[in-house]
């Protein structure tokens, strides 16, 4: 199965009042976890990568390339689309676009909102007219993703919220709206009634980053407000590591890599197959 956008995916999300799940993916066993789960619950899913992640794997084709052979050698039946993530210029969103990525997300937000547009707009216009989908944020979203560290969040301002989506036709909004990436420190709290007011206003598909350490409830009340694509990565990094850990901790003697890495490929997996039923994305591959 060929690689699809995000824009369908979200629509019908929107629509069915679930949540797609984006993934981050680090290397080849991440991505295994990510496409095995979402068939064997038969979901739409997102593999996203940072720029980090694609120094890592050796460049953006090396990504694009083992995913499609991923799918082909797994039997992959699901929608898949392939995602930059927090794509830190327009020479990069475009990179990945010729590479074969399905999606991008330019985050422009550390910049003036005037430059935010500008950045946003340049990265529609390339990727419209080659199907390509595009996400932007406004706000700041604290905490670190890849190699951007935010300490000093900024909420999403609503009237900047609309005029993003009205100047540059984008498929999908990331507002700050108090999530963070990485483990929180402290009791993570969103701003609902602001998310309401955002996504009333907008009318397209809301992202939030931000998810891992959140509670059910919250997440829950993110996906009626119009949140229809949801990023997970540090829950899994922790979920991987935890494994790996617990095997080198209790076996000094272990050497074969294949043994624990593929430990932390399974935990990595569970984690997955839990945060694609709470999205309520389960199912969905058909719709």
């Amino acid at each position: 199965m060929a690689l699809v956008n995000v824009k369908d995916m979200l629509d019908k999300a929107l629509k069915g009042n679930y949540a797609v799940g984006h993934f981050d993916v680090h290397n080849l066993e991440w991505t295994q976890a990510v496409l095995s789960a979402a068939e064997e619950l038969q979901s739409p899913v997102i593999l996203g990568t940072t720029e980090e992640a694609i120094e890592y794997f050796g460049g953006f084709k090396v990504v694009k390339e083992m995913t499609i052979a991923l799918i082909e050698e797994m039997g992959i039946t699901v929608p898949v689309a392939l995602h930059l993530d927090h794509g830190s210029s327009v020479e990069n969103c475009i990179l990945a676009i010729d590479a074969g990525f399905t999606s991008v997300m330019i985050d422009g937000s550390h910049f003036p909102f005037e430059e935010n547009v500008r950045m946003t707009k340049e990265v529609v216009e390339y990727a419209h007219p080659r199907g390509i989908t595009v996400e932007a944020e406004i706000g700041s979203i604290g905490g670190e993703e890849g190699n951007m560290v935010s300490n000093n969040p900024v909420y999403a301002n609503l009237d900047e919220c609309k005029k993003i989506v009205e100047l540059c036709s984008i498929d999908c909004l990331a507002p700050s709206l108090g999530s963070a990436h990485g483990p929180y420190k402290g009791e993570p709290k969103l701003d609902f009634e602001k998310m309401n007011e955002i996504s009333q206003a907008v009318k397209i598909p809301l992202v939030l980053h931000g998810a891992s350490g959140l509670y059910p409830e919250q997440i829950k009340e993110a996906i009626s407000l119009g949140t229809a694509k949801i990023n997970v990565n540090a829950d899994n990094h922790l979920a991987f590591t935890k494994a790996i850990r617990q095997i080198l901790d209790n076996n000094q003697n272990a050497y074969n890599a294949v043994n624990y890495i593929g430990e932390g490929r399974k935990a990595v997996k569970a984690m997955i197959i839990e945060k694609i039923n709470l999205f309520g994305s389960a199912g969905k591959a058909t719709e």
